[in-house]
This record gives C-alpha cells, sequence and structure tokens, in this order.
C-alpha cells in the first residue's frame, strides 16, 4: 500500500506542536487593520490551538 499523501490545504492552515497540539492562526488579522484597535491587533496575532476536531486535522497531516 503506497504512503498516505499530506493534505495540502490543511498543511498550509495547521501546525503541530512538538507536544502534539494543534495550532491554527487566528481570524481577522490579514485587512482592513487601520480601523481596529492596537490591543485588538495584538490579541489577533499569533497563534492559537484549535480544540475541536483535532483527531481529524492530524490525520490529513499525516501524523
Amino acid at each position: 500500500m503506497p504512503k498516505m499523501k499530506t493534505h495540502r490545504a490543511a498543511a498550509k492552515r495547521f501546525r503541530i506542536t512538538r507536544n502534539g497540539k494543534v495550532l491554527h492562526r487566528k481570524a481577522t488579522g490579514n485587512h482592513m487593520l487601520t480601523k481596529k484597535t492596537g490591543s485588538r491587533r495584538r490579541r489577533v496575532e499569533g497563534m492559537s490551538e484549535v480544540s475541536a476536531e483535532r483527531k481529524k486535522i492530524r490525520r490529513l497531516l499525516g501524523k
């Protein structure tokens, strides 16, 4: 049986840490940033942990 391929769309959206947590990029941080406050922009930047469907995402990434 051939190797399972990584789901490329999922690979671009999610990352798995060494401890096995699944991270994704937070929404609303791409455009129209001038009208958003600095505290709101800082809250949006970075990654956050996925709470639901962790098992499904790990399978798509081949981990």
